[in-house]
């Protein structure tokens, strides 16, 4: 059976109770497993990964949305994360016995119904972006929700699916499909929110640094910590390890040394040798967060009913 991952990311990382039932309604979904969520209360964000055959990842979406879109609303959420939707973005990843152009199409299928069934507009990314101007996430959150209505009216920024105008408590969703990426955070022993961000602006690509590297500087308030908030696209090219060293270099310019750092969700076997996890002070990790690992717990448990 072929096998898709899909990781939605959902604008709510604070109420327990929203969170849980969202997880719940995937739990549900036939064709579809939850293979982790985890949630952030700064940066105010929960993010779901999931796996199945493309019917049931596709079941699984619609049941986020409709937890999210009823529980979210836009207009008083507040986070350190850029967001534009109660479901933000929701990107398919082929992972076995599938190909990209079968994760594009099913991402145009996805973001068609959403629009349809919730009236939310949907922007198309990465992979399955119609439009080569919009392939890039961190282009079309520009502006988040706050700036959506404006940004929808100016010449190029008619949705791909939907309304013309955003929904008025879930905004709009961004759908598509890429490659595997590695959510990567480093935390830094200062409340210096300057500092962060310099570093974040010295290792992303676009602003000179490592390719395929995306970062931003953001606060950890309720800890009084600021932090290098990353997503890494090409873990082959730009691997973990090379990542941390350079945010560990440039927090010495400073005088600031590393706290911890983390993984968000999931992360392939081939991105982590087995002595990594210590060298990066990766906080909590366990073998658990391996993809192949919680594939092969998943389907061991399956075999056990």
């Amino acid at each position: 059976m072929s096998v898709i991952e899909c990781v939605p990311n959902v604008s709510e990382g604070r109420r327990r109770d929203v969170v849980d039932a969202i997880a719940e309604a995937v739990r549900r979904t036939n064709g579809a497993r939850l293979l982790d969520y985890s949630s952030d209360v700064s940066h105010n964000r929960s993010v779901f990964t999931i796996a199945g055959d493309a019917i049931g990842v596709e079941q699984a979406v619609m049941a986020i949305y409709d937890r999210a879109v009823a529980a979210i609303d836009l207009r008083t959420q507040r986070g350190v994360h850029p967001r534009i939707g109660a479901v933000d973005v929701v990107p398919f990843v082929p992972i076995d016995g599938i190909a990209m152009a079968e994760c594009i199409a099913l991402a145009r299928r996805a973001g068609a119904a959403i629009a349809e069934r919730f009236q939310i507009p949907v922007y198309l990314y990465e992979e399955a972006a119609s439009n080569p101007t919009r392939k890039n996430l961190e282009d079309i959150r520009r502006g988040e929700f706050e700036g959506l209505t404006g940004k929808m009216a100016s010449e190029g920024w008619a949705p791909d699916f939907g309304p013309a105008v955003p929904h008025p408590t879930a905004g709009v969703s961004v759908v598509g499909a890429r490659m595997p990426l590695i959510a990567y955070n480093i935390n830094l022993a200062t409340d210096r929110l300057d500092i962060a961000k310099k570093i974040a602006a010295a290792i992303r690509h676009s602003s000179g640094g490592y390719q395929y590297v995306k970062a931003m500087g953001v606060p950890l308030e309720r800890r009084g910590i600021v932090q290098v908030s990353m997503n890494l696209t090409n873990y082959e090219t730009t691997p973990i390890v090379l990542v941390f060293e350079a945010v560990k270099r440039e927090a010495a310019r400073y005088g600031v040394n590393i706290l911890e750092s983390e993984i968000v969700g999931l992360v392939p076997a081939a991105a982590l040798a087995p002595a990594d996890a210590s060298y990066l002070q990766i906080k909590d990790f366990s073998s658990s967060q391996i993809l192949e690992n919680r594939l092969k717990d998943l389907d061991s448990r399956k075999s056990e009913t």
